[in-house]
């Protein structure tokens, strides 16, 4: 069991065994001219589809553990959807534009909001480079971690960007809680565009990399129902 405070930011794992695709290879598929792809009947699109939607925005209650804190593997929690990214992020920067928090939230529930924020995106890194990822890896160069003098795939590099700026971000919020410093909403803004593009950007590359037409390149229908998500 993994929580989201225990789980390592880049060191692999094991990741669970899924049948290995038949015919060419990932770098081969790559290499050779892509050849026209029949029409995906709306049940093998839903099929290929079903991990982008879950990443994106889907949310399956009761197949995650409680309290919430606690994850399992591979297991979607509904604050660590990106979606819910996208909401809190909002909610976060609507208040430092207009330089007012939302109605009847304290600056305590405001400060705690940004750093769920980072709690819950830490953990969904974690568990995606720990475990999602190794397994797409197999196939796909896109979810492909630095190794042999390979270096990092852009869905990791973006990670790292994402979390350099929101080190300075989680450290001037909890400044702020620690009563070390006051909360300008100036500044927080200043934080949150260090790393504001990047993380939409990785939200939306990340999810189009699961489409049904992408996997559809890579991956068997039995072999994306198999990923144990």
């Amino acid at each position: 069991m993994l929580t989201e405070n225990e789980c390592p930011r880049s060191t692999p794992a094991d990741a669970p065994e899924v049948p290995d695709a038949v015919g060419p290879s990932a770098e081969a598929k790559s290499a050779a001219p892509e050849p026209a792809l029949p029409p995906l009947t709306a049940e093998e699109f839903r099929g290929y589809n079903r991990l982008a939607v879950i990443m994106d925005q889907f949310v399956r209650l009761g197949l995650f553990t409680h309290p919430p804190s606690v994850f399992l593997p591979f297991t979607i929690h509904p604050l660590s959807t990106h979606e819910h990214f996208r909401q809190t992020w909002n909610v976060l920067y609507t208040a430092c534009t207009t330089n007012k928090r939302p109605a009847r939230m304290s600056l305590r529930q405001f400060l705690d909001e940004g750093l769920s924020l980072v709690r819950y995106l830490t953990a969904h890194h974690n568990i995606e480079e720990n475990f999602l990822y190794p397994i797409l890896a197999r196939n796909m160069p896109s979810f492909r971690a630095a190794q042999r003098g390979v270096p990092d795939c852009k869905l990791v590099k973006q990670h790292r960007a994402i979390h350099k700026g929101m080190d300075e971000f989680e450290a001037y919020l909890r400044a702020c809680k620690s009563g070390e410093t006051e909360l300008e909403l100036r500044v927080l803004k200043e934080k949150m565009d260090a790393w504001g593009e990047v993380l939409f950007t990785h939200l939306d590359e990340e999810v189009e990399e699961l489409g049904a037409e992408n996997m559809r390149k890579y991956w068997t229908l039995a072999e994306v129902k198999a990923i144990p998500v």
